[in-house]
């Protein structure tokens, strides 16, 4: 069971230890002291945490050297921290994709895809419904997808244009057998928003979030 809880469209973790997890999630590897003020509490009482935390085998320490002096303690998730943000009913999801595509063909997988792409686009559309600005639309579909699992979050850039991040995949494992899942997410996303969509940073390819450049048309 997922340590993280998921409520009202936003991504909350009660316990110190699961804001924590959360914040490598989100945030990448972090120092005890940077974890602490992020949190509101000191470097230590973080790093006794992280301790905690690396004994479950859901974070490590790794060194890492900037300049001169001591290295600095650079804490992580471990990949069964990672799988404290759950892959939905990932096996299942990718054993029955696998048995449409070999027992069905490819069209049929394709109909799928379709089919979960429509769905997807008649619910964000309604949810953009007195949506008048880009920003606006921008975060209505942040708050969706963080419903979804996503963690996702938005800001807007100095140039005006802005930047949606989804810090986990909740169908990672499906969308790794067939990427047709995310190629839809992209056509959505220029859709419902009005505005070009461009992906920067790719989970299946090796990134640790995924990060979407929104400008308008």
């Amino acid at each position: 069971m997922s340590r993280i809880s998921l409520e009202n469209g936003e991504c909350t973790a009660h316990s110190v230890s699961d804001r924590l997890l959360k914040l490598l999630k989100t945030r990448g590897p972090q120092q005890a002291s940077d974890a602490g003020k992020a949190l509101g509490t000191t470097g230590e009482a973080a790093r006794q945490q992280f301790v905690k935390l690396a004994k479950e085998g859901l974070v490590e320490a790794k060194a890492e050297t900037r300049g001169v002096g001591r290295p600095v303690q650079q804490w992580q998730l471990t990949p069964a921290g990672v799988a404290c943000f759950p892959d939905t009913h990932a096996e299942l999801t990718v054993q029955l994709l696998r048995t449409v595509r070999d027992k069905l063909g490819e069209n049929a997988l394709d109909v799928l895809i379709e089919s979960r792409e429509q769905e997807n686009r008649i619910n964000y559309i309604q949810a953009m419904v007195g949506a008048a600005t880009l920003q606006e639309r921008v975060a209505r579909l942040a708050a969706i997808r963080c419903q979804e699992g996503y963690m996702a979050e938005w800001r807007q850039l100095q140039d005006g244009t802005f930047q949606l991040v989804e810090n986990h995949c909740p169908i990672c494992a499906a969308a790794s057998v067939c990427q047709g899942f995310c190629r839809t997410e992209l056509n959505i996303f220029s859709e419902v928003l009005r505005a070009q969509v461009e992906r920067v940073e790719h989970i299946l390819a090796g990134a640790r979030r995924c990060a979407y450049h929104i400008s308008p048309v």
